[in-house]
């Protein structure tokens, strides 16, 4: 059976490809340019997964794109999808520190509900969902040198304030 995705390099190409791995390169990277020298070599799918330690879809696919697209596209990494970030870095620091600060008259603790309506109100961010709020928060758990979990430990903010303290 004949492939369907034949690698065929210039010379060019060829030099391009061994100087490409001369310099630093992330593994899938390397990954792709050894596939496609030595698709062009003449080794089989199932040889050159067996080489690399990767799958063969995954050598079917890089010559596919090679074939397709140029060697530039089948070397390089695409773009992901994804949406962007809800909040910058600014953003993020004012709602920890929020979280951190005493919680609202009445209430022992901030909820998630009532941070996001506060970020919300102070116009911090555009809206945002709970669920932002609380990956953020959850993100952000280290308490180097307290026992206590969490974007802000029991003990800082509340202790400052009178709260949590036992007598």
């Amino acid at each position: 059976m004949s492939k369907k995705y034949v690698v065929t390099l210039t010379d060019a190409q060829r030099q391009t490809l061994l100087a490409r791995r001369a310099e630093p390169l992330t593994v899938r990277q390397r990954n792709r340019v050894d596939i496609l020298l030595c698709a062009a070599d003449g080794d089989t799918d199932a040889e050159i997964a067996d080489d690399l330690g990767i799958a063969t879809n995954t050598v079917a696919r890089i010559r596919q794109r090679f074939v397709a697209d140029g060697l530039d596209a089948a070397v390089s990494e695409k773009t992901r999808g994804g949406a962007p970030p809800k909040l910058d870095g600014k953003q993020e620091a004012l709602l920890i520190a929020l979280a951190c600060s005493p919680a609202p008259e009445g209430q022992t603790c901030w909820t998630i509900r009532r941070l996001t309506e506060r970020v919300v109100g102070l116009e911090i961010a555009h809206p945002v969902s709970r669920e932002t709020v609380r990956r953020l928060l959850k993100k952000t758990s280290s308490s180097r040198g307290s026992s206590s979990p969490g974007a802000c430990p029991r003990g800082s903010a509340a202790s400052s304030s009178g709260r949590g303290k036992r007598s």
